[in-house]
């Protein structure tokens, strides 16, 4: 199996701004104040566009998505928290801490990637778990070490052992579960 990948999809910023939902246990999201959400969007487009060109300037295929105002997705920019891709066609749904981020999986990202020739064989579906307060946020949650067999989590409010395991033996990963201590800024 291979470890690294060509192909990525990109979610094209529409309303980036700071998540109040997810603030709460992200201490990297700021409040930038003197700036209004329409100027840090504009800037988000900015890098996102400029770092497509850089990808694919040196070939890797990107699928750009274009992202909806129809919800309140601030975090949208970020799809591996919702979704995996594996080699074998196998995706997986995973449930998120913050409602508005649920919002995010849309059945037309997974289309748009069939239609672009992705065969999509299998969907593990794990979302049912937010009914329970029960998180794994992806990739923002786990580490997926492909060519060994290996998934990594840091166990948090958004990463539950019983439910990394459940996935671990559902995608033949050995789990590998610690805990880490994060400060940032003088929090926790």
């Amino acid at each position: 199996m291979r470890q690294t990948t060509n192909a990525i999809v990109m979610i094209r910023p529409v309303a980036f701004r700071m998540n109040e939902q997810t603030a709460v246990n992200n201490y990297y999201q700021k409040v930038l104040d003197g700036l209004l959400p329409s100027t840090v969007n504009a800037k988000a487009q900015q890098e996102f566009d400029a770092f497509v060109e850089k990808l694919r300037a040196v070939g890797v295929d990107v699928t750009v998505i274009e992202d909806t105002l129809e919800t309140d997705t601030p975090d949208s920019i970020f799809p591996n928290n919702w979704v995996s891709f594996h080699e074998n066609g196998d995706v997986a749904l995973y449930p998120m801490f913050a409602e508005n981020r649920r919002q995010e999986r849309r059945e037309d990202i997974l289309d748009a990637l069939e239609e672009k020739g992705f065969e999509i064989t299998n969907i593990m579906d794990y979302t049912s778990a937010e009914e329970d307060g029960i998180f794994l946020e992806g990739t923002g949650s786990l580490l997926l070490d492909r060519a060994n067999g290996k998934a990594y989590c840091a166990l948090s409010p958004r990463a539950d052992e019983e439910l990394f395991i459940e996935f671990c033996e559902d995608f033949d990963y050995a789990p590998v579960i610690f805990e880490a201590f994060q400060t940032v800024d003088g929090e926790r």
